[in-house]
Formats: C-alpha cells, sequence, structure tokens
C-alpha cells in the first residue's frame, strides 16, 4: 500500500460533521475522499446556533471569516413565557461571550455553513468530494480498510487508513460497528420556518421583542425558538410539539392544527403563526441509544448524529460533530500507539461529554415544558439569577477546548 493510501481517511457523508472532519484530517496532512449519498447537495435545516465551542474550532479552519458575512452575533438568549411574553431570564451573549468564551456566539442559514465549508474542502488539494456516491459495506484488515462504494458508474472499492460514518441520524453505517443500527423517535416533532423580518409574521415578532436575540419561548408541553439569520433579515423559527411517529425526512408535511393546538393558549402574535396559512416544515426527532458503539477499533468511526443523535435542547447538534470532527483528527493523527487505541481513547473522552450536553438538553426540556408549580420554580430560580451568573453556567460548555493530542 502506498503511503498515501496508508494515511487516506474515507468520509461518508458531506454534512456538517464530514466535511469538517474532512478538513480537519486534511489541514493535519492526510488525504481525504468524501462519499455522499445524495446526487447533489442541498441545504438540510433551515437554520442553526453555533456556539463558542463550535466557532473556535471553524475559527481554526479558517471557516469562520467567511461565516462573518451572513451570520448574525445575537445580543442574548432569553428565556419568555409564551403566553404573557413575560422576560423569565437571559443568557448575554454578543460582544461579553466572545470575551467570555474566547469565540462568537453566531446564528445563520444552515447552508450559509455548509457553502463555506464546501469551498474550504475544494481549496484543500488533499481533499477530493464525490457524490452520488454510498457507501454501502467495508471490510476491516491488516492495511487499513476497504469500503464498498456504489456510483452511477457501478460499485468501486476505496482504500485507506480507515472509515468515518458522518451519514446522520438516519445512518446506514451503523451495523458495520456492532450497534442495532436503528435510531429511535422520540416522540417530538421538529416545526420549522423561516420568516423575512419585513413580512407580517416577521413584524410581528419583531414587535414583541424578538430582534437580535435567540428568544425560547416556553409553554407547558412546547416551545418555540426564534432567532435572526442572514444578516437578521430573516428569522428562523422552531417549534417542539409532541407528536407521532413518520416518514424519516428533514422537510415534512403535516396537518397545521397540531400546531395550532399546542399554541392555543399562547399570545396572540404567537398563535397567529400557526394560523397565518404559512407552509412549515416538519421532520421527525430521532435519538441514539447510549450505549451504542461508535468505533469498530480495527479503523471505523461514526460521528455527529450517526453516533449520538440528540433532541435539540441543548442546541448543540451541529457544535457536538463539528467537535467530533476535529478531536478524532487530532486523536488519529497525533497516536502514540495502534490506530485501534486511539480510536478506543476518542471514544472514551467524547463519551463523556456528549452525556453532559445531553444531561443539559433533558434539564432545558423540563423547565421549557414546566406547567403548575414546577413552572412557578422554574420562574423564581430564574429571578433570582444575574445574567452573569446563567452565563458562568455555561462554561464548561461554552469554554470547551479541544484536548491537546501529543504525538
Amino acid at each position: 500500500m502506498s503511503e498515501a493510501r496508508s494515511r487516506q481517511v474515507i468520509v461518508a457523508g458531506a454534512g456538517i460533521a464530514g466535511l469538517t472532519t474532512a478538513l480537519s484530517f486534511a489541514v493535519r496532512g492526510y488525504p481525504v475522499r468524501i462519499f455522499e449519498r445524495a446526487p447533489k447537495l442541498e441545504e438540510n435545516g433551515a437554520g442553526i446556533q453555533l456556539s463558542p465551542n463550535a466557532t473556535r474550532i471553524l475559527d481554526r479552519l479558517g471557516v469562520l471569516a467567511a461565516l462573518r458575512l451572513t451570520a448574525v452575533r445575537p445580543s442574548a438568549v432569553i428565556l419568555r413565557d409564551a403566553a404573557s411574553l413575560a422576560e423569565l431570564g437571559r443568557v448575554p451573549l454578543g460582544a461579553g461571550a466572545e470575551q467570555r468564551w474566547k469565540a462568537p456566539y453566531i446564528t445563520l442559514k444552515r447552508s450559509d455553513l455548509q457553502s463555506a465549508l464546501l469551498a474550504h474542502v475544494a481549496r484543500e488539494p488533499g481533499i477530493e468530494l464525490v457524490t452520488g456516491a454510498d457507501v454501502k459495506s467495508a471490510s476491516l484488515h491488516a492495511h487499513g480498510v476497504t469500503a464498498s462504494v456504489e456510483t452511477a458508474a457501478g460499485t468501486v472499492r476505496a482504500g485507506g487508513l480507515m472509515l468515518v460514518g458522518a451519514d446522520g441520524v438516519w445512518s446506514k453505517l451503523r451495523g458495520l460497528n456492532g450497534s442495532a443500527g436503528n435510531s429511535r423517535f422520540s416522540g417530538e416533532i421538529a416545526w420549522r420556518r423561516t420568516v423575512s423580518a419585513n413580512s407580517p409574521a416577521g413584524k410581528a415578532l419583531i414587535s414583541i421583542g424578538v430582534t437580535g436575540a435567540v428568544t425560547a419561548f416556553v409553554h407547558p408541553g412546547f416551545h418555540l425558538v426564534a432567532y435572526p439569520v442572514s444578516g437578521g433579515s430573516a428569522l428562523n423559527l422552531v417549534a417542539m410539539v409532541a407528536g407521532a411517529a413518520m416518514a424519516e425526512t428533514w422537510s415534512g408535511k403535516m396537518d397545521s392544527a397540531v400546531l395550532k393546538r399546542a399554541m392555543a393558549r399562547t399570545a396572540p402574535a404567537l398563535r397567529g403563526l400557526a394560523d397565518d396559512g404559512e407552509a412549515w416544515t416538519v421532520w421527525p426527532i430521532h435519538t441514539v441509544a447510549a450505549d451504542e458503539p461508535w468505533v469498530a477499533p480495527g479503523g471505523i468511526a461514526l460521528i455527529g448524529d450517526a453516533a449520538h443523535a440528540m433532541v435539540p435542547y441543548a442546541a448543540q447538534g451541529g457544535a457536538m460533530a463539528i467537535e467530533d470532527g476535529e478531536t478524532l483528527a487530532a486523536r488519529v493523527v497525533g497516536r502514540q500507539g495502534t490506530l485501534g487505541a486511539a480510536l478506543t481513547a476518542w471514544e472514551k473522552e467524547r463519551r463523556s461529554r456528549i452525556a453532559r450536553v445531553v444531561r443539559r438538553g433533558a434539564t432545558n426540556r423540563r423547565a421549557w415544558h414546566a406547567a403548575g408549580a414546577v413552572a412557578k420554580l422554574r420562574n423564581v430560580y430564574l429571578k433570582v439569577q444575574s445574567p452573569t451568573r446563567l452565563a458562568a453556567g455555561f462554561d464548561w460548555l461554552y469554554g470547551w477546548e479541544p484536548p491537546v493530542i501529543k504525538g
């Protein structure tokens, strides 16, 4: 096997996780081949929040500068009661966040992030991106891994050091490392929509204070998050509602009566969003069991949603995928022992952090969807917490730095 092939990394999936992983390996001198199942790369989802733990990595990869052109640096994360619109608490962001956590908190369209990542991938001579190419299987052997890839021209075999499964929540590669393979429906449906700031819906939201900040409107059994994208010219909306299982898709349709019922007792400006006749797209929130394996020591690693899809209550799905890609590359390239030992060490490190993020998301869900006495206790707790103290509660998350690997 040639030296280049012995170091080559095969990545299945050209989403946030796959592209970040490819760049993280390439800047360290490892050649990468990305195989993307879709014949054409398209936007999945509408908007995304990137906290400092993610933007810090993107800055090191040279991607952040391009994102600043269209991203918004929100002034705060604000929690409001969805019925009264009263402010319950806030975490200051903006310049203060950048000073505290040494990197910005930004909101933007997913397509803007993907475009910036793709532009950097295209400039890396060590990365090859192939679309319309579906990784079907892989075999481990003494020299690494060989993947069987189905393309329009037929099946091809790609060999290299290791295979990274970055093919998302509905991953087809989970079974390759001994996991059960299937994700699980969480029982919740995410409703999403992007509105122009100058539209009737946008103006209604701005009139109640949704401008320049990430605002979470909380209500028993329901919440709505709104934040600016596209330089502030549009607002991204995501509502979480309990629902029945549906087709596995990012852009499904559902009777808006479900959303109307969930928002029936919210403020008129919010209730009108479910009743104005404009289309929402829906996607079922799936998770992956925490005890499923992420690596096969011989040379396979799952990252991002393929490994640990979680409910979005901590707004960390994209950030965790970015962290995965950077830490995996650092651990593999800087290994002193075998590849298997490096992958096992990486999985152990990441499991600890992912578990803490999942716990934070579960806490947020209970707080945001609380009713009765629990909601009153939540409100009292938030009332006595200063914004600075609330921000300090995120130091472990937003202030995180990738571990230093000595090669």
